[in-house]
């Protein structure tokens, strides 16, 4: 497999760019694979200067650059991102130009690293659409072969540059980035699912006191962000999701056992008569008295 046999220390190339390269929408610059060892200096200096660069001082580049780690650890700092990212093996590092960034391989781990620069009215228009951004320039895919393959495919391209290499080379851009968004969309909704049932369980163990503040609070969550995932993810804004679990536990204990109604309502979370009475008949259309008749069958 020519996975396999790329995984030399260093294979890249650098490609000119012709004025009808430009005018299919996409023109790849750069592309190519290193291995970067513990303790090794980076970036390796076999690359043209207006690449190179130092951690403490970062660069500027003109162009796109997206980069697949595959193995190792590193971290990473923009003008859009001040804070340090981490960057795991199964990341993708997006670079845009005109925004400085700094990143390397920690020197405990050195990395191996896929990339490809390029230029792109396509990019520029998903940019404008939110589709990328450069508050989000890691993104946490995983690891998968396919991405892999199309980055050896986009080396094997460049190197052999065919008549038209410059648009099979922009359509594996586009592959890429769209790969990009789906992996890295489906491994964040993943955790935001792991999230939200987390918060469903914590509900679900503590809804006669617990509010959705609270629920917040413990998932390490500001609110606001943890009502409007929670709602996206159930359909139900939290405090209306922890309502319907009290009411399902009254309609429970209502069916199961003949302890007055008030008692029940009070061990469930509800302090205000008026208002247990009030919300139970707006859910289900009945009192509480005529729901246990119509489940239990009986007075």
């Amino acid at each position: 497999m020519y996975f396999h046999a790329m995984n030399t220390a260093l294979h890249l190339k650098y490609l000119t760019v012709a004025p009808n390269d430009l005018a299919w929408g996409t023109a790849v610059n750069s592309v190519g694979f290193q291995e970067v060892a513990p303790g090794d200096p980076y970036p390796p200096g076999n690359h043209p200067s207006r690449y190179l660069f130092s951690e403490e001082r970062g660069r500027v580049l003109q162009e796109y650059q997206l980069l697949y780690i595959t193995q190792g650890r590193g971290r990473f700092r923009s003008a859009s991102v001040q804070h340090q990212l981490s960057v795991p093996q199964g990341s993708l590092m997006l670079l845009f130009p005109g925004e400085w960034h700094t990143y390397r391989p920690l020197e405990e781990t050195g990395w191996k690293e896929y990339w490809i620069g390029f230029e792109s009215s396509q990019m520029d228009a998903w940019v404008r659409d939110g589709f990328f951004s450069k508050t989000k320039p890691v993104w946490r895919t995983g690891l998968h072969s396919d991405i892999v393959e199309l980055y050896e495919d986009a080396i094997r391209t460049a190197s052999d540059q065919q008549s038209g290499f410059q648009q099979r080379l922009g359509g594996i851009v586009s592959h890429l980035l769209g790969l990009a968004w789906f992996y890295g969309r489906n491994t964040a909704l993943s955790e935001v699912a792991d999230q939200m049932n987390r918060a469903k369980i914590i509900i679900g163990e503590q809804f006669r006191t617990i509010n959705a503040e609270d629920v917040a609070h413990q998932l390490c969550m500001s609110y606001s962000n943890f009502r409007r995932i929670f709602k996206e993810y159930t359909g139900l804004p939290p405090a209306k999701y922890i309502q319907q679990v009290r009411m399902v536990k009254v309609k429970e204990a209502l069916t199961n056992s003949s302890r007055p109604v008030k008692e029940i309502a009070f061990e469930m979370g509800y302090e205000n008569d008026d208002y247990f009475f009030t919300a139970f008949r707006r859910l289900t259309g009945m009192t509480p008295q005529e729901y246990r008749v119509f489940t239990q069958g009986s007075k």
